[in-house]
């Protein structure tokens, strides 16, 4: 098992590991797009380029790099510079405003924060004194990289020359939708993520997935993005969705997996194009948020449907399987709540009010664990709110009471959901 990139690239250089979709104006037309194919090969020079010009800035192994754009090839490439590095990747949602976007630099401190110049005004209200433009670090000179640090990145992002623990680092963080709180993913967290997706959808280098959410979200990013490009798939990139735009790439490209929130699904299917477009795909992975009346259009068209739960803390913890999802079928659950079976790796058990843990009880508030759940959150104590009643023997680690309920304890994350478990062994939210 191996997240290098470099190795995909030895393997099939030439393969397109993302075609760039973004419409080159503004103010150009529905359904137009302009594509700019990027191989394996070619990624894995950007992310080489990438982390010696991080280098040249600066950056260390343990680092912490910001970036705040949208969707953007570099996005991927500057998670595989990191990775390089040794250092620590946190995409910024550029939906944050002026604001919510302080909360993650609450916690986070980061040696460098790159942004697009779009993003000019959301990174006024950034606390950091230098920010660089995505203009800039391309002016940057690779050549004033610490020579050592060169070394270490000869083209194999194998990383020879730093410890041995590197694996088990920090290499991803990311923020809840209201900015915090931050969670941290290791190498071997990431990797489990695409392994889990890849055994529980049958993903294969065949398939080609656009993505309708931004990277900086953990069920685009950790759901989509990483399995695809583990498994040598192709991903298709906009900047932001269009379901226009979306539905020509869907069509040209032959896309075969959808995944997303209800605002995508549900403005794809409003498309006039819709019907023809879409006859390529063989599987959707909507959200809990999707509802099965938005979702029938797809099963008119023989798609598979698996519904997916996640959190910020466990991407993808349960699903419900193809094999039992097929739109022909009569008894094809329809219950909007209903999140399936776990993960391979991914395990689950119910608990009561007091965190006892429930062993013959079908209802009860549902906790994960398993290499697919997050590593666990930065300066986790920050968000302790004293004015909140908390037991007296829970882990502090829990989610901002400002936000939705949750906390890592004894090696399991409480997700602060209540669910029923069928006999069948499938889940749902009450």
């Amino acid at each position: 098992m191996t997240l290098s990139l470099a190795r995909r690239a030895e393997r099939f250089p030439d393969r397109t590991a993302v075609v760039d979709i973004s419409e080159e104006r503004l103010d150009a037309p529905d359904e137009i797009t302009h594509e700019e194919s990027v191989s394996y090969g070619e990624l894995s020079r950007l992310a080489d380029d990438l982390a010696n010009r991080l280098s040249a800035l600066g950056v260390d192994p343990s680092d912490t790099v910001c970036l705040v754009t949208r969707n953007r090839v570099i996005s991927l490439g500057l998670l595989f510079a990191c990775r390089r590095l040794g250092a620590t990747f946190v995409p910024i949602s550029h939906l944050l405003t002026p604001v919510t976007v302080e909360r993650p630099f609450e916690v986070l401190e980061p040696a460098l924060v790159v942004a697009e110049s779009a993003q000019r005004d959301l990174v006024r209200s950034i606390p950091f004194d230098r920010p660089v433009t995505l203009e800039q670090l391309a002016d940057v000179d690779p050549g004033d990289a610490d020579g050592d640090s060169t070394a270490t990145r000869s083209g194999d992002d194998s990383r020879p020359g730093l410890e041995s623990d590197a694996r088990d680092r920090p290499l991803l963080a990311l923020h809840a939708e209201e900015g915090r709180p931050i969670a941290t993913f290791t190498e071997r967290t990431l990797e489990w993520n695409c392994i889990s997706a890849l055994v529980a959808w049958g993903l294969s280098s065949e398939d080609v997935a656009p993505l309708v959410t931004p990277l900086s979200v953990p069920d685009s990013l950790l759901r989509v993005a990483l399995p695809i490009l583990y498994v040598g798939g192709r991903l298709l990139l906009d900047r932001a969705f269009d379901p226009g735009d979306a539905l020509t790439a869907i069509e040209d490209e032959n896309a075969t997996v959808l995944a997303g929130r209800k605002i995508a699904f549900r403005n794809l299917a409003a498309e006039t194009s819709f019907a023809t477009a879409v006859d390529s795909l063989e599987l959707a992975i909507p959200d809990r948020s999707v509802s099965a009346e938005i979702l029938e259009p797809y099963r008119d068209r023989g798609i598979h449907i698996s519904r997916a739960y996640g959190r910020l803390e466990c991407p993808t913890g349960l699903c419900q399987p193809t094999d039992a999802i097929s739109s022909l079928r009569d008894d094809l659950p329809t219950d909007d709540g209903e999140i399936g079976l776990p993960l391979p790796d991914c395990r689950v058990r119910l608990v009561d009010g007091h965190g006892d843990v429930l062993e013959s009880a079908t209802t009860g508030r549902l906790q994960v664990s398993g290499p697919v759940v997050a590593d666990g959150y930065v300066n986790a104590a920050d968000f302790v709110d004293d004015e909140v009643d908390v037991a007296a023997d829970a882990d502090p680690t829990r989610a901002d009471p400002d936000v939705e309920a949750g906390r890592f304890v004894d090696g399991w994350f409480d997700t602060g959901e209540t669910v029923h478990r069928d006999d069948r062994g499938y889940y749902t939210l009450e």
